[in-house]
């Protein structure tokens, strides 16, 4: 069952979706995107707030080779939890929710790539499954593609969902887009 809204303060982690070394390549904003998830992580672990990196293992990136693995600047330390997934949905037979669970979480924290597919459906099931969410407006980001076409750009397709998310009423739970100089991670218990 999931939990309800409380009225005592959230217990936060930090989830980096899909910054692999084959998304960044094609990621718009790819150093400034990294940068800024590098830094929130920094702070996270300053605070004690669990970081889970989540891995994509479908689309043809294979477990192990180079373009599978997460970036240097956004390794996992070993301490900290890797999760793989083989769908957009990182909550999906990954054991997310559990993990999250069983560390008493209440807010996710959502960073990574691709901000219309995976992080949109992350997020999205995050406050399906009962969590608090803070979308980090600068933390996210999409494939670079042609401005002409069907697809927005990648820089408006960004701005759309940091709207559509600052908009977005959820029953009982808590939705903030948040730049990540104003995330707040105080300290854990």
């Amino acid at each position: 069952m999931p939990p309800t809204h409380r009225s005592v303060p959230s217990a936060s982690a930090l989830l980096v979706i899909d910054m692999q070394v084959a998304t960044v390549a094609i990621a718009h904003r790819a150093a400034e995107t990294v940068e800024v998830i590098a830094g929130l992580r920094e702070r996270a672990r300053a605070s004690g707030v669990p970081v889970v990196t989540i891995q994509d293992h479908g689309g043809g990136l294979r477990a192990g080779t180079a373009p599978w693995q997460v970036v240097p600047e956004l390794a996992p330390t070993p301490y900290e939890s890797v999760l793989r997934k083989d769908s957009p949905d990182s909550f999906l037979g990954t054991g997310l929710d559990r993990l999250l669970r069983d560390s008493g979480i209440t807010e996710v924290v959502v960073t990574g790539f691709a901000t219309e597919i995976c992080v949109d459906t992350t997020a999205r099931q995050a406050l399906s499954h009962g969590y608090d969410l803070v979308l980090v407006a600068d933390g996210h980001t999409t494939s670079v593609r042609p401005a002409a076409g069907a697809y927005a750009t990648p820089a408006r397709s960004v701005a759309h969902h940091n709207e559509i998310f600052r908009n977005l009423a959820f029953p009982h739970r808590t939705v903030r887009v948040l730049p990540a100089s104003e995330v707040p991670f105080p300290p854990q218990g």
